[in-house]
């Protein structure tokens, strides 16, 4: 299957919360989307690995992504290594996006800088004829992403270029829900987090709401680049 944007989380929920919005506005214009998870997120304060599995499902089905992968890396464990871009650029080369969304260049979580660096890294890779990977015991065919795009996170970074997801935020909020051990809920009994706060989600929207506002829209999602986005249109830019 081949997808038009395969956006890569290090945790479960890091694609719903950073891009969850324009990956919805790109499915209902007709775009086929995939997520892949590096790690289980099992050192979450809350819930496990097992759970966020099945919750990633779910966010999955309620986003109508076509597929969703998890490579099981180590979560605050996991190293750029030789290994690790493999296996991502299996992936790559398996659903051969055009463009591929990608963790924040820089955040507070550190497991995010590096996921950035790893991806994109793995892209680059996923490219070169000489780089051997294997699916089903098959060679496969080198591709490389037309590009690859960051999606911001919790420190609250100057984007490049911003997505107008207004009309797509409360059903972006339900994708996000589908964690429901990671966020709010005044029945548990684990320890609280940053993100179980109870104004967590009303920050994730208020973000969203100022990127927006700063654009002439209601909200939007934020994204950088490594490199500069080309134009050919000037009136494709407003």
């Amino acid at each position: 299957m081949k997808l038009d944007i395969l956006a890569i989380g290090v945790h479960p929920d890091d694609v719903e919360l950073g891009c969850g919005g324009t990956l919805l506005k790109h499915i209902e214009m007709g775009k086929k989307v995939g997520i892949l998870d590096l790690t289980r997120g099992e050192l979450g304060t809350r819930g496990s690995g097992t759970l966020r599995l099945k919750e990633a499902e779910a966010a999955r089905k309620k986003m109508g992504a076509l597929v969703r992968e998890n490579l099981k890396m180590k979560d605050g464990f996991f190293q750029h290594t030789k290994e690790n871009m493999l296996k991502i650029a299996k992936i790559i080369r398996l659903y051969q996006p055009e463009i591929v969304l990608a963790n924040a260049l820089s955040d507070r979580h550190p497991d995010h800088g590096r996921a950035a660096k790893l991806t994109a890294d793995a892209c680059f890779i996923a490219g070169l004829v000489k780089v051997k990977t294997y699916h089903k015991k098959k060679l496969q065919a080198r591709w490389r992403p037309k590009a690859v795009y960051h999606y911001i996170q919790d420190h609250t970074l100057t984007p490049d270029f911003v997505v107008d997801i207004t009309g797509y935020m409360d059903a972006k909020i339900d994708t996000v829900l589908c964690f429901g051990s990671q966020f709010y809920n005044p029945k548990s009994k684990e320890l609280t987090s940053p993100i179980s706060s109870k104004s967590f989600l009303d920050s994730v929207r208020a973000k969203s709401n100022i990127y927006g506002r700063t654009s002439g829209v209601e909200f939007a999602e934020g994204f950088n680049t490594a490199r500069p986005v080309v134009v050919n249109d000037l009136f494709d830019i407003f």
